[in-house]
């Protein structure tokens, strides 16, 4: 176990009692030794000890400066006025009123703490200048001037103390917030990845178990009369289970940390180009579907190429599930600023007792997220005469590649 260092510290009220005690005693002590052996017109002594208790009652009441900065400053500047001007031997009995008056500047509020040091520094002053007003030699009275520089001295220094700490706490302020900005962007970020990743596996899954599905029933009704149907339907199946299975290690690669020494554990998303590859999968599971694809003016971004066939995925598979075998009709048109998409279907050819015309679930909410992420908007519904369409538009400003 590391040896640390401790740190040990007063509680602040002992400190506290500690300053006053010391400065009750360097009133007292050192006003008795200031005028030691000399001729003085008023001792300590006289009212009934009213210059020691005035002495002591100035530093006493240090003791609660932090937690009452301006009466105790109020009280030592009454003490100070009446010692000097009962006229009392001069010494260093302004200790207690100059450590008052810096705590109401470094304690205070800042403008009102200057506002009331200013003023009381003024009477002081006044009644100080007052009190001299008969010393003879005039020379005598510099300790007036002394205690007014102090008394501004006491409250500069607070001041400069206050706005340091104003100044480091604002810092402190500014340093968490910045923490707390950093820790939400980040949080953000990852909610974001998680997102796409839970978008990306929905899209993949969906697709792949409706062509699953649709291929297994084929297998199914004709395996004792078509063995070659079947063969193809097993082929289709094991084609399209193999597809996810690889685009599902693409999208799981970005949550791995470690290099396990694979090809490519990070391959690229689907995009646009392989779009025939998915109209061949929609025909092994009974769709007609027919592509038509105008030529884009230039290669698209990535994020628009991958969103593009992701929608046509998704409303792939939507057709698969809920009207069955059917004629589609997938239009893309690349334009100079955005993608138009559209992909319809007839709908049902045979009845059903539940029809399911109207896709459910989440595809259609991830396909217009898609579409919102990258500022464009999707349109989805059923149509007049009966069949579906899904028409999207994806804006290339501003895409990354």
């Amino acid at each position: 176990m590391k040896d640390r260092a401790v740190t040990w510290r007063l509680p602040v009220p002992a400190q506290e009692t500690l300053l006053a005690l010391f400065i009750t005693v360097m009133q007292v002590q050192g006003t008795i030794v200031r005028n030691s052996g000399e001729q003085i017109e008023r001792p300590l002594t006289d009212l009934g000890n009213l210059g020691y208790l005035l002495l002591i009652a100035s530093g006493a009441v240090i003791a609660v400066r932090r937690r009452w900065p301006v009466p105790v400053f109020a009280v030592t500047a009454l003490v100070s006025l009446a010692y000097y001007t009962l006229g009392f031997p001069d010494g260093p009995g302004w200790l207690g009123l100059f450590v008052a008056l810096y705590t109401v500047a470094a304690y205070g509020d800042g403008r009102r703490s200057l506002v009331i040091a200013g003023a009381g520094t003024l009477i002081l002053a006044a009644a100080w200048l007052t009190a001299a007003a008969d010393i003879e030699p005039r020379a005598a009275i510099g300790w007036v001037y002394f205690r007014i520089g102090a008394s501004v001295m006491s409250a500069a220094l607070g001041e400069s103390i206050r706005s340091r700490h104003v100044i480091a706490a604002e810092a402190q302020r500014r340093a968490e917030l910045a923490e707390r900005t950093r820790e939400e962007e980040a949080r953000a970020r990852v909610d974001a990845e998680r997102l796409r990743i839970a978008r990306e596996v929905h899209d993949t899954v969906a697709h792949a178990i409706a062509i699953i599905n649709v291929q297994s029933g084929v297998t199914a009704h004709v395996l004792g009369k078509r063995p070659d149907l079947a063969r193809e339907a097993l082929r289709a199946i094991e084609q399209t289970s193999s597809r996810a299975l690889r685009e599902m290690r693409a999208i799981l690669g970005v949550l791995r940390d470690d290099d396990t020494g694979d090809d490519d554990p990070r391959a690229p998303y689907p995009r646009l180009e392989q779009i025939d590859e998915l109209a061949t999968k929609a025909r092994e599971a009974g769709l007609d579907c027919t592509i038509d694809i105008t030529p884009p003016p230039a290669p698209l971004p990535s994020t628009v190429s991958n969103a593009a066939y992701r929608i046509v995925q998704e409303s792939i598979t939507n057709v698969v599930r809920h009207a069955g075998p059917t004629r589609v009709t997938v239009t893309l048109n690349p334009g100079a600023d955005a993608v138009e998409i559209s992909i319809t279907d007839e709908g049902r050819t045979t009845p059903a007792p539940q029809p399911g015309t109207t896709p459910s679930g989440r595809g259609i909410l991830g396909m217009r997220e898609r579409c919102r992420l990258l500022g464009g908007e999707l349109d989805a519904g059923p149509l007049p005469d009966g069949g579906f369409q899904v028409r999207a538009r994806l804006p290339l400003t501003g895409s990354h590649r």
